[in-house]
């Protein structure tokens, strides 16, 4: 390449009536490149180009960098190393490079990840977003792993949480109806990542789960879903899902029933709406009430948030739902089919005409669980007595019902068996355990003292002393006070 003095002095010839050839002569410079540089007419600067090589890595760019936005999720400990990068390419796509061409990638690839920008996204007032995340709970004595449901506003920046066992689409569509029914309305979008139980995106085609599907017509709102690797569009509720962990949760909460606790959660939003927005300077109480005037109205009826299906009970009368979690429904119902509604907290075990046969709290986690309701075996137990000893109701019964029952001949046994299971038809189980312990107490263990117990148990409770009559102070003093005026008038 020619220096500018160098073409210059070649244009400069050129204009003195030298020809190539002479210019040749004079120069030393080649024919062509003389003749280039006579007929060049821009000599403007150029901005420098980097020329960069292509990589043999460069095919899987994509796939790497989706690999490391993934690891941004989980725990810093469990995340891709350049080896395991190399590794998965090699095992999965058939890589044929060396590990130092993925490592120099990886590195590159992980700080384009840290230091990229984002678009800032202007949100109009009724939309919201939605997400899960995950924070230790003290389920009375056991410290547990749950997830929670974070519902947030980003137009006002207001937020609500309801906690689950599990993150499926019943978990969402109730978490949801139970935010929509507090807050008065429905948003009129919903925002999701691919989450679990909502459905997924895949290119530019939306799958919804049944279940929200229908949640989603019968409430009315619009739903979008993130585009992959994009988490600043739901920036907001991701946010809010690490505010409310660290706020709402630290020290770690304890509670004893999941839904009350989740009924108590709502009202904590209205310390933070007490707050500045943190840009409009505006309260967060004052702009939520602008997303409320855009909200949707509430159906007339709340949807029914249950998925119903139809299981085969095993040998002894078991439902086996999601894979590893075994639900007791009655014996009769050994190797039939049986209906079950699936919620968010609850397996309902349906009779064939669709009556509540047995509710039982819903299992989750990859651990075999076995729950029994022993409530729905008395009818079988009081035909077959013979199994008292070795049944699952004794083992579960209290101690002095247990004692009391072990006491008696075969056939009072079976007339105990068959109280119990009358008094559960017409009170409920637990009613009817409590009244005929109460009973064996009293030393009057019949029938008839039994139904006044466990009517009593579910009246007012059972040690609940009756409330007092009404005052005849005001009769006393208005028909006594007279009546002792018109004795005196007469006797006198």
């Amino acid at each position: 390449m020619l220096t500018m003095s160098q073409i210059n002095c070649i244009r400069d010839l050129s204009k003195q009536g030298y020809d190539i050839s002479k210019i040749h002569t004079c120069t030393g410079v080649d024919r062509k490149t003389i003749r280039k540089y006579l007929e060049q007419d821009d000599f403007s600067p150029k901005p420098p180009v980097v020329k960069r090589r292509t990589s043999i890595v460069a095919p899987y760019i994509d796939v790497i960098t989706e690999w490391l936005e993934e690891d941004q999720k989980h725990w810093s400990k469990q995340r891709h190393t350049a080896k395991r990068i190399h590794e998965r390419l090699v095992e999965e796509y058939g890589f044929t490079g060396s590990y130092d061409s993925v490592q120099k990638f990886v590195q590159r690839i992980r700080t384009d990840i840290r230091t990229k920008g984002t678009q800032e996204l202007v949100w109009e007032p009724g939309c919201a977003q939605v997400d899960f995340g995950e924070a230790d709970f003290n389920e009375d004595t056991n410290c547990v792993r749950r997830k929670y449901l974070t519902v947030s506003f980003p137009y006002s920046n207001d937020g609500f949480n309801q906690v689950f066992r599990g993150e499926t689409a019943e978990c969402v569509c109730q978490g949801l109806q139970d935010i929509f029914h507090y807050i008065g309305g429905v948003p009129k979008l919903l925002i999701f990542d691919n989450a679990t139980g909502v459905g997924h995106r895949v290119m530019d085609t939306i799958t919804e789960t049944k279940l929200f599907s229908c949640f989603r017509a019968h409430y009315g709102f619009r739903i979008r879903f993130c585009n992959p690797h994009a988490g600043h569009e739901k920036g907001n509720v991701e946010n809010k899902v690490g505010t409310s962990r660290r706020n709402l949760f630290v020290p770690v909460p304890t509670y004893h029933d999941i839904e009350e606790f989740n009924r108590s959660l709502l009202d904590q939003h209205k310390k933070k709406a007490e707050e500045n927005h943190y840009k409009k300077g505006t309260e967060i109480a004052q702009l939520f009430e602008e997303d409320k005037k855009h909200f949707l109205p509430l159906p007339t009826k709340p949807f029914n948030v249950c998925r119903y299906e139809t299981y085969r009970a095993d040998g002894y009368g078991k439902v086996c739902v999601d894979g590893k979690h075994f639900y007791s429904t009655k014996l009769e119902n050994h190797n039939k089919n049986v209906i079950v509604g699936i919620r968010a907290h609850y397996i309902d075990v349906l009779e064939p005409n669709g009556d509540l046969l047995v509710r039982h709290m819903r299992q989750y986690g990859a651990t075999r669980t076995d729950i029994n309701d022993y409530s729905t075996s008395l009818e079988m137990l009081s035909k077959n007595i013979g199994a008292w000893s070795n049944s699952g109701f004794r083992k579960d019964a209290p101690q002095l019902i247990r004692d009391y029952i072990d006491s008696k001949p075969r056939s009072e046994q079976k007339s105990c068996i068959r109280l119990l299971n009358d008094l559960t038809k017409q009170y409920g189980y637990q009613a009817a355990v409590d009244a005929f312990e109460q009973a064996i107490r009293n030393n009057s263990v019949n029938r008839s003292d039994a139904a006044i117990l466990a009517a009593r148990i579910i009246g007012y409770g059972i040690d609940t002393p009756p409330e007092p009559g009404p005052s005849l102070e005001v009769y006393d003093q208005t028909f006594l006070n007279g009546m002792n005026k018109g004795e005196e008038a007469v006797r006198s």
